[in-house]
């Protein structure tokens, strides 16, 4: 028979130790610490989890109070401004059913159901209305019920949705927020009341099906965002209408680098200048692993044994384009999603010592992945695209060695572009193939091997590959997002599936341990990155036209004309606009194209042999021989370096 504690001991995270009675809230030791963390005090962590600061404290625990500062506080404040919109919008629209409101990255959504679409009058109006819900001042307050009387609650208020995730729910309690008389569903915590709300802006709506499936039904979700200051936001919303600005579609049709079609939906056409580009990154890639990466080519299209094999066809099959065998009937082959297995094909039909490990293969070809149409979005979501692939096959002596060079070479190739990595561990998924003992393996190799790098890493648990764990590199572009590109993948599980062995030193054979690696992730995904990164205005060095030569004048342009083609000759991107038009309207042009130097050429420069220099960035550089400017313009595309 258990014993009521009378009093419960609570552990601070500078190591002292309260002792309080049983039942205290951490509102209440927030108070008896001090009135100033009272006041400021959001929410608790009891134990490492995050609870309300209403929440009681029933025995022996550690516990942080949680203030605006912390980043865990504005994802409650997060979603507690998502669940005063919802109040608002039932409030403004009866009849309205609501779905669900999580955080998300910079913000937080919520899916109503209703038969009229929102408007943008809509938002300014549902706006308004949370602000006097924030001026009410509403204790938002958490119940816990039994999941039966749960489910009868939301079935009482017409609730669908409600009673769906309360009937789906795994425990037996369900807990339920109110604030005033509006209640809602959801696990929490939050602020401790509507007052607490700091400053939100809504931003769009759109369609998005229940639950994910296009067999549900679409209700509308509501985007918005919160901080604690109007400051931040304001800050916040300059950053979106910039990134707005760089949209690598809009800038991609204006710099004429890409373009899509119906014919071939989620697969780019790459114009002359973006095949430019890409084939400037290819090669930059190729030319950082020339001496010790082996390049080779395999097949696009595979027999299903191969996944079989691989263990994609049971957890991947639906991402992956079938094709019919037309022997069978059946859709046994498939384009490949990855490169993974046919490496290791390619391994396995050779002998190998130890004395030739690493072995490092790269890929460049393209894969194909069935991504759902409503998921396409530019560069960034595409159905057909090309990887830096690369596996490698090792020793397991040699894990922690090879994982330093591999953080070397991928935070090297991110500064060339000016970009900053932070580094994430992850670790084993629910979904995953091997037994404990080979995922205890391969995270202890692989955090061993991170550690010893010694640079800071956050962890990331349950989002490892479903074959292994992995290190993210997330890069932070020049307006501080965040996109995930690189990553380092320890397997333990592809060489036992594949029968993969190399002749030790006792010329018996051995396993050797995989990792995959990619930098870029995709190239179609990191030029998506690099042109809203620099806003379409790159460096010299990765720019499709680096120079466009201006004559001033029409009797120049047999001179104009040996300057491209001296520039040409160089190895230099070149252009000669011989176009009638006044010097201005065709610095103009050049701006707008954002070429990263003009050169512009008058009956003085025909007669000197020069070249009149103008910068992107700086304007009129003055003139300079010819000679000399080609010497310094191929210095600097060949260092890869961010000057103009």
């Amino acid at each position: 028979m258990s014993q009521t504690l009378a009093t419960v001991r609570v552990t601070l995270p500078d190591g002292s130790v309260r002792e309080v009675p049983a039942g205290t809230t951490a509102a209440k030791v927030a108070a008896a610490i001090g009135p100033r963390l009272a006041r400021d005090a959001v929410v608790a962590k009891v134990d490492g989890a995050l609870v309300d600061l209403a929440r009681p404290i029933e025995r022996d625990a550690s516990l942080q109070i949680l203030t605006a500062k912390n980043p865990e506080a504005l994802e409650v404040l997060r979603h507690s401004t998502a669940h005063a919109v919802a109040q608002a919008v039932q409030e403004l629209y009866p009849g309205t059913k609501i779905g669900q409101g999580p955080v998300i990255e910079n913000g937080f959504y919520y899916d109503f159901d209703r038969d009229t679409p929102f408007t943008d009058a809509d938002l300014a109006t549902i706006e308004s209305r949370v602000r006097e819900i924030v001026a009410r001042d509403l204790p938002i307050e958490r119940m816990d019920l039994p999941k039966a009387d749960a489910i009868a609650f939301f079935e009482r208020e017409a609730e669908p949705y409600k009673v769906y995730f309360a009937t789906t729910k795994g425990e037996d309690t369900v807990s339920i927020y109110r604030q005033g008389d509006w209640t809602d569903f959801c696990r929490g915590p939050h602020v401790p009341a509507t007052g607490r709300l700091g400053a939100f802006k809504l931003l769009s709506v759109a369609g998005a099906y229940w639950l994910g499936s296009e067999k549900n039904k679409m209700p509308q979700r509501i985007y918005g965002t919160a901080f604690w200051t109007q400051q931040e936001l304001d800050g916040y919303l300059t950053m979106l209408e910039e990134a707005r600005k760089r949209d690598h579609r809009k800038l991609g049709r204006e710099l004429d680098l890409f373009m899509f079609h119906p014919y071939a939906p989620g697969a780019a056409f790459w114009t002359e200048r973006g095949t430019i580009l890409f084939n400037v990154l290819n090669r930059t890639m190729r030319d950082l692993q020339l001496e010790d990466y082996r390049e080779i080519k395999t097949p696009l299209l595979y027999n299903k044994s191969l996944w079989e094999l691989s263990g994609h066809w049971g957890k991947y099959r639906e991402n992956m384009f079938l094709v019919l065998d037309n022997e069978t009937g059946e859709h046994d082959f498939s384009l490949k999603p990855m490169n993974c297995p046919s490496h290791h094909v390619y391994f396995a039909s050779k002998t190998h010592s130890y004395r030739e490990l690493p072995v490092r293969f790269t890929t460049y070809d393209v894969l194909h992945r069935n991504e759902v149409s409503g998921a396409l979005s530019g560069l960034t979501r595409v159905r057909q695209f090309q990887q830096d692939d690369c596996h490698i096959y090792l020793r397991e002596d040699q894990i922690e060695s090879e994982v330093r060079r591999l953080t070397d070479f991928i935070l090297g190739y991110y500064a060339l572009f000016g970009l900053k990595a932070s580094l994430q561990f992850a670790t084993r998924p629910p979904q995953r193939i091997g037994d404990d003992a080979t995922w205890d393996l391969a995270e202890g190799a692989l955090e061993r091997a991170l550690r010893a790098t010694g640079l800071p890493y956050a962890v990331k648990p349950g989002d490892g590959a479903f074959y292994g764990p992995k290190v993210d590199f997330e890069v932070a572009d020049s307006l501080g997002r965040k996109w995930q590109l690189g990553t380092i993948q320890l397997d333990y599980a592809a060489p036992e599936r594949f029968a993969l062995e190399y002749v030790g030193e006792d010329n018996a054979p051995h396993r050797p341990v995989v990792i995959h690696r990619a930098v870029n992730g995709s190239f179609e995904r990191f030029t998506a990155i690099l042109i809203e990164h620099y806003g379409g205005a790159f460096p010299l060095w990765l720019a499709p036209e680096q120079i466009r030569v201006l004559p001033i004048t029409d009797r120049v342009n047999p001179y104009g004309e040996s300057v491209r083609k001296a520039c040409a000759a160089a190895g230099l991107r070149a252009r000669l606009d011989e176009r009638s038009e006044k010097i201005g309207a065709k610095i103009r042009d050049a701006q707008l194209q954002k070429i990263p130097v003009m050169l512009v050429v008058g009956d003085r420069e025909a007669e000197q042999g020069t070249v009149a220099v103008r910068s992107r960035k700086d304007g009129d550089e003055g003139a300079v021989t010819l000679a000399a400017f080609i010497e310094r313009a191929v210095a600097i595309d060949a260092a890869r370096s961010a000057e103009l």
